[in-house]
C-alpha cells in the first residue's frame, strides 16, 4: 500500500478543489471563533440606540470581551453549529437639557452571559449596567432597556441564523456543491455532469433517518394513578430527582430532566391517553418526536402502559448515532423502573 502522498492522487481521499469529500459526507470542522468575534463586533459596535428622544442620546461603543468557543461541523451534508459565548458590550449615554447642554454623560455595559446553540430558539438573558446609579443614570439605563435591548436581541438573532447556515463554512459548502456537479474522467479532464432526471413514484411517506420506539410495561396500580404520576410535576421530580414543569392542559408546555427534554401536550384523556411532542436539547434544531402513552386497565389494580414514540432521529446534532438506544434506555431505566421503585408498583 502506498504511503500518504505517494501513488496516483486520484485515489487519495483528501479535501481538494475537485470536491473529493463528495456532498460533504465526511466529518469536517471549521473553527468559527474569530469569524464570530468579527461578525458580532460588526453587528453590535458603534450603533445609535437613541438620538434625542426625550433629550437622551445612547449608542453602543465597542465589544469589550467575547469569550467561549464557536465551530461548525459538517457531516453527511448536514450543518451542525456549536457555540457557547459570553459578551460584554460597552455603551455610552448622555442627557441634555432643553437648551442642548449636557447634564450627564454616563458609561455602561451590556452583559450577555450565555449564547448557545442549545438555546438557539430562545433569546439569551441580557443584563444592562450603568456606572452612574443616580437618578439620571437610572433614566439612561431604563431607556436602554426599552430601546436598546430589542436591538441587541435582533443582532444576536442575526448571528444565530448565520451560524445555522454554516457560518464561515457556508461559502466553502457552496463551492463544493458547484464542484460536485463536475465528474473526473482522467487526472486532468473534467466533464460537466448532465442533470439527472429522477422518476418520482407516489409511495407511502417514510421518514429516513428516523426510528420508532415501542414498549409495553405493566404496573400494579390503577390507570388513574399512573396518569397522575406522569402528569404531575411534583411526582415527576420525586421519582427522577430532577426539575420538571408539566402543564395539564392541551397545548401546554412541558420541561423534563432539568430542561433536557421540552415539548407540548397534544392530546390528553385523563386515566387513558397522553400524547405529547418531545425533543431533546441535543437534537438538531426543529426536530420533534411524538410520544403516545396509552393506559389500559385489563383488571382492577393492573395497568398496562403502551408507549409509542415516533420520529426519533438516529443522530443528534453532534453526529452521535446512539439517540434511539439512549431514548429507549431512558424510558426503561429512568422512568418506568424508577416509578416501580419509588411508588411500589412492581408486578
Amino acid at each position: 500500500m502506498a504511503k500518504y502522498g505517494e501513488g496516483d492522487k486520484r485515489w487519495i481521499v483528501e479535501d481538494r478543489p475537485d470536491g473529493a469529500n463528495v456532498h460533504n459526507w465526511h466529518w469536517a470542522e471549521t473553527d468559527c471563533m474569530q469569524w464570530s468575534k468579527d461578525l458580532l463586533s460588526k453587528l453590535l459596535s458603534d450603533h445609535v440606540i437613541l438620538s434625542g428622544e426625550g433629550n437622551l442620546f445612547i449608542k453602543t461603543k465597542k465589544i469589550e470581551k467575547i469569550e467561549g468557543e464557536a465551530y461548525v461541523n459538517v457531516r453527511k451534508g448536514k450543518i451542525i453549529p456549536g457555540y457557547e459565548l459570553s459578551l460584554l458590550i460597552n455603551w455610552e449615554g448622555e442627557v441634555k437639557d432643553s437648551d442642548g447642554k449636557s447634564i450627564l454623560v454616563a458609561d455602561g455595559v451590556v452583559e450577555i452571559p450565555y449564547i448557545s446553540d442549545e438555546n438557539a430558539d430562545e433569546d439569551p438573558d441580557i443584563r444592562v449596567i450603568v456606572k452612574d446609579e443616580g437618578p439620571i443614570g437610572r433614566r439612561l439605563k431604563d431607556a436602554f432597556l426599552i430601546k436598546g435591548k430589542e436591538f441587541v436581541l435582533n443582532q444576536v438573532r442575526v448571528y444565530v441564523d448565520a451560524m445555522a447556515k454554516g457560518g464561515p463554512a457556508k461559502d466553502e459548502l457552496e463551492v463544493k456543491k458547484v464542484n460536485s456537479n463536475s465528474k473526473v474522467v482522467g487526472p486532468d479532464v473534467k466533464v460537466k455532469a448532465e442533470p439527472v432526471v429522477k422518476k418520482v413514484e407516489v409511495k407511502e411517506k417514510r421518514m429516513e433517518g428516523f426510528k420508532t420506539i415501542k414498549m409495553t410495561e405493566k404496573f400494579s396500580c390503577r390507570a388513574s394513578n399512573m396518569y397522575e404520576i406522569l402528569m404531575d410535576e411534583n411526582r415527576w421530580k420525586g421519582f427522577t430527582q430532577s426539575n420538571a414543569k408539566i402543564s395539564k392542559e392541551v397545548g401546554g408546555e412541558i420541561s423534563l430532566f432539568d430542561g433536557s427534554v421540552t415539548g407540548t401536550n397534544l392530546e390528553l384523556q385523563e386515566g387513558k391517553l397522553i400524547v405529547q411532542k418531545w425533543r431533546f436539547g441535543s437534537w438538531p434544531d426543529g426536530l420533534h418526536s411524538t410520544v403516545r402513552l396509552v393506559l389500559e386497565e385489563p383488571e382492577p389494580g393492573v395497568t398496562v402502559v403502551n408507549l409509542t414514540q415516533t420520529d426519533v432521529p438516529e443522530e443528534d446534532r453532534y453526529g452521535n448515532s446512539t439517540v434511539v438506544e439512549n431514548t429507549e434506555r431512558g424510558w426503561r431505566d429512568l422512568i418506568f423502573h424508577k416509578i416501580r421503585a419509588v411508588f411500589g408498583f412492581g408486578v
